[in-house]
């Protein structure tokens, strides 16, 4: 057998959730929520799943663990699942990433464009924006470049 880097991520199970969001069970043991809402609307090959909450509910795990399906034929590779941020980013979440940043109120308001009395909402109880939790993942993922 050869093998080349990683090996490929594989799905063990998929749970359709509101707002069109997954609950995505890895074969790795990780469970993650990932919101499909934003490709759905972007692509005309999903029209059918805009619209139709029955549609959507039916998906399942492909034969091999390789991608998630629906009855009309669409489907998404695991791949490409795996790269697409949590939907769950919490208040915990965002003081991690702080620690993680070595950062104070000011830079944290700094780096992401907000205030600093914002930034102190996020670390206890405000919601955080999907935005905002976009754009703290990418300063996470690009920490020290």
């Amino acid at each position: 057998m050869i093998a080349v880097g990683e090996p490929l991520p594989r799905i063990e199970r998929a749970e359709a959730l509101d707002g069109r969001k997954v609950r995505i069970g890895w074969r790795s043991g990780e469970t993650r929520v990932v919101d499909l809402a934003p490709v759905i609307a972007s692509r005309r090959i999903f029209r059918p799943l805009r619209d139709d909450d029955e549609l959507f509910r039916s998906l399942r795990v492909a034969e091999y663990g390789n991608a998630i399906e629906w009855a009309s034929d669409l489907d998404l590779s695991a791949l490409w699942l795996d790269r697409l941020p949590s939907a769950e980013f919490d208040n915990r979440d965002f003081r991690a990433a702080m620690a993680a940043l070595d950062m104070t109120l000011d830079g944290m308001a700094a780096a992401l464009g907000l205030s600093r009395r914002l930034i102190a909402d996020y670390r206890k109880t405000r919601p955080i924006p999907r935005h905002v939790a976009l754009a703290t993942r990418y300063l996470l993922d690009h920490k020290g470049a």
